[in-house]
């Protein structure tokens, strides 16, 4: 079955309901490197204390939609899409606690040739249930490798997306060293993603890896958590628009180098990509923030 532009176009989402507690809030912290340094307190803010700050990035979890690609009305072999790129924008502060809507549709169908895959972008909107004000745009681009040529029978296709800019030919003026845990992957499953490719050395050996990997979101998290410590001085508040390529797995317990350039535009907007420390190997590219 292949895919059907008009009707993944009109997928219909049903709106998921989000309940999730300050401890929730305190995890999602946990797990992507706050805490790492118990006597660092600008960072304890995020995990302790009367007024607990959100980490921007958790707005990427809220209001999921779930694997709804594995649907075989989707047309599309869903085995073999992986995770290409990841957008957030805030709109307003994340409350430590709360119910959010997460109300989702396909934004884009990007044919890039047969043999070549197709993009599909999902776009999804926080909304605070109780006011209904929106809190987040959470984009998601899909490569889906087995799904290019859809195009070729006749079906529509949307324009290509934006280039992502080029990384700078020069040394970066900031780097932020952050190290994950053994087991940093068993705790960010507990965000509520259950893939057993992050858990479960079988499956991960069956993938052609050694051990589970660490999830692309907590990869792109802790890039996060490094230019809000670096260039935000861990207000939460200044991080408005944060967007990154993975490039590469990150396995537990290695050190992820967040890399980072101010840009002409002025002290609103960074550059960034991240590595693995220990293998040398970029696994975030590409990365633009937006701050206030």
């Amino acid at each position: 079955m292949a895919i059907d532009y008009h009707a993944l176009k009109a997928w219909p989402f049903p709106d998921i309901e989000h309940t999730y507690t300050e401890r929730d809030t305190a995890l999602y912290a946990l797990s992507v490197g706050f805490g790492n340094d118990p006597l660092d307190r600008s960072a304890l803010g995020y995990t302790y204390g009367q007024k607990l700050s959100v980490v921007p990035t958790m707005a990427a979890i809220l209001g999921f939609p779930g694997q709804w690609m594995k649907n075989p009305e989707s047309g599309i072999d869903w085995i073999r899409v992986v995770h290409g790129e990841q957008r957030i924008r805030l709109h307003r502060p994340l409350p430590s606690a709360g119910t959010v809507i997460g109300r989702s549709r396909i934004k884009a169908i990007i044919d890039k040739g047969r043999g070549k895959g197709a993009q599909v972008l999902i776009q999804r909107d926080v909304l605070d249930k109780q006011t209904g004000l929106l809190l987040a745009s959470v984009e998601q681009l899909n490569f889906c490798r087995g799904d290019g040529g859809f195009t070729e029978n006749g079906q529509p296709g949307d324009n290509a997306l934006p280039s992502a800019p080029d990384m700078p030919r020069i040394p970066p003026y900031l780097v932020c060293d952050i190290k994950t845990r053994p087991e940093s992957a068993l705790l960010y499953r507990l965000n509520g993603d259950p893939n057993p490719l992050h858990a479960d050395p079988d499956v991960a050996s069956a993938a052609g890896f050694d051990r589970p990997i660490l999830h692309g979101l907590a990869t792109y998290g802790i890039a996060g958590h490094a230019i809000l410590r670096t260039v935000c001085s861990y207000d939460s508040h200044r991080l408005k628009t944060l967007h990154a390529r993975f490039s590469a797995p990150v396995m537990p317990g290695e050190t992820i180098r967040t890399e980072i350039w101010t840009t002409p535009e002025g002290p609103g907007l960074v550059l960034f990509r991240a590595r693995s420390v220990e293998r040398d190997v970029i696994v975030l590219n590409n990365g633009v923030a937006e701050l206030a």
